[in-house]
């Protein structure tokens, strides 16, 4: 099952009677997008009660050149919050002095900027969002496939986010439990549209909820990658 005690009460009700389901008959395509919505909606609703670290590194031509991380948790008015946490090299950072050390800040600053359109943009893709998956699914822009000789089962969910996107959702046909999202989408800068591709791994904690673990984004043509690790989770203090 993708959603375990301690997620949303009716989703899980859902859950469990879809489950009994299809032990006598194979869940339908739409079964299949109505489960997708369910889950991320209860892990996203879960999440709130969390507090984790985010750790970004963007490289450029195989060379890291930014590590950031944040600690992030969901505020009262349910808006994702990051705060800093300082590191050793952002420390000495302060310390640079002199023209060269202004042309190394307006340089990090220059990255700092592709990182954070970067980080945006795989923002509105992951998590998923249950209102877009609908939208999608009434537009005719969502498929799902038969199982593979493995067992996995993709949902494709076309023109999500921009007109001509696409979003791949790999799900264990099985055990029913989220793999992994695929996306393929573009950045834009005036004209000119820059292709972007991005791999998000999905894990879970004690309680079912799920999670982006590692999330990787690649825009070939300015040589860029951005590595994302989502770690130490642990519930808010009351």
């Amino acid at each position: 099952m993708w959603l375990k005690s301690g997620l949303v009460s009716t989703v899980i009700v859902g859950t469990l009677a879809w489950g009994a389901a299809a032990q006598e008959t194979a869940p339908t395509a739409q079964d299949r997008v109505e489960m997708l919505k369910q889950s991320f909606a209860a892990s996203k609703a879960a999440l709130k009660q969390y507090e984790w670290v985010e750790t970004v590194a963007l490289s450029l031509g195989g060379e890291e050149k930014v590590r950031q991380q944040s600690r992030c948790y969901y505020g009262a008015e349910g808006k994702l919050q990051k705060s800093p946490i300082a590191t050793e090299d952002q420390d000495e950072k302060k310390k640079k002095r002199g023209l060269r050390g202004k042309a190394i800040e307006s340089k990090k600053a220059e990255v700092g900027a592709s990182l954070k359109a970067a980080v945006g943009l795989l923002r509105q893709y992951a998590p998923l969002d249950p209102a877009k998956i609908e939208a999608a699914k009434a537009a005719g822009n969502v498929s799902t496939s038969l199982p593979g000789a493995d067992g996995r089962i993709r949902v494709t969910i076309k023109s999500y986010l921009k007109p001509g996107d696409e979003v791949v959702v790999d799900v264990d046909g099985a055990k029913n439990t989220l793999q992994g999202v695929s996306i393929a989408s573009f950045l834009e800068e005036g004209k000119e549209k820059s292709p972007v591709s991005a791999k998000v791994t999905y894990a879970a904690l004690p309680d079912g909820t799920i999670y982006p673990g590692t999330e990787v984004l690649e825009i070939a043509a300015q040589n860029l990658k951005v590595d994302i690790e989502n770690s130490g989770y642990k519930k808010l203090a009351p």
